[in-house]
């Protein structure tokens, strides 16, 4: 049984039909990433997730339930870090356990050890604006990965980082998401970050987004930190062929 499965999902916004027939899956500890042109409705199928929207059409089950009917939900990190500026980084962190009722010596506590694992150790107390851009998306991620969510949804988390950090942030990633495998979900237009990170990549249309191709990544992890195979680079220019010619093979 598929963690998150969705099935000829469709929605329309006003008069326009943003996501047709939309049909994707991802397994325990799967890495799975949504790639597609600017506009194509990726960011959409997240809002449709997160509950923030309703579909028109179709099915949408996490752990075998309806998605309304599911008790654990989606923990969600967003293109920007949105830490909020007036809490320190610890405090940042536990937001969203406590906003699940925690109460806040209960999270720290939880979260506490976990500090140096995502670099943020000695930071605690400063505030969002005394840190860089990557260790702002590191403490963001962690405020996502704590609240143990069966699937965790990363929308375009690296996009807003110089290109030197967010290959830094990228490596580093890949290295958390080894130890720990978490389910992760990736929306993306990036197609070098899809093949690096993905187990499996769904490459939607221009809107109305549908599916035009599943593919596999076949390398052998770590794949970042090193010189890329020419696997790696055929599969970034079939991916490319695929978008700019807006159809693919169904593989």
């Amino acid at each position: 049984m598929s963690v998150l499965s969705m099935q000829q999902v469709g929605i329309t916004l006003g008069d326009r039909s943003v996501l047709d027939d939309i049909s994707l899956h991802i397994e325990q500890g799967e890495f799975v990433s949504i790639l597609g042109p600017s506009g194509a409705g990726k960011s959409t199928i997240f809002r449709l997730l997160t509950g923030a929207l309703r579909h028109d059409r179709g099915t949408i089950t996490c752990d075998g339930l309806p998605l309304d009917q599911s008790p654990h939900g989606f923990a969600f990190m967003p293109q920007r870090d949105a830490l909020m500026p007036w809490r320190r980084i610890l405090d940042n962190v536990t937001l969203g356990l406590e906003v699940r009722g925690m109460p806040r010596k209960v999270a720290r506590a939880q979260v506490q050890p976990l500090l140096a694992e995502f670099g943020l150790s000695g930071f605690e107390r400063h505030y969002p604006a005394q840190l860089s851009g990557g260790m702002r998306q590191r403490a963001a991620l962690l405020r996502t990965i704590v609240q143990a969510r069966p699937v965790q949804l990363l929308d375009e988390p690296f996009g807003a980082l110089d290109a030197l950090t967010r290959t830094q942030m990228q490596t580093w990633f890949e290295a958390r998401w080894q130890a720990a495998r978490w389910t992760t979900l990736l929306v993306t237009h990036d197609v070098r970050e899809a093949v690096a990170l993905s187990d499996r990549i769904y490459v939607l249309s221009p809107r109305p987004a549908r599916v035009i191709a599943e593919i596999q990544v076949p390398d052998a992890r770590p794949r970042l930190g090193r010189p890329a195979s020419a696997d790696a680079h055929a599969l970034e220019a079939h991916l490319l062929d695929i978008l700019l010619n807006r159809t693919g093979d169904q593989s």
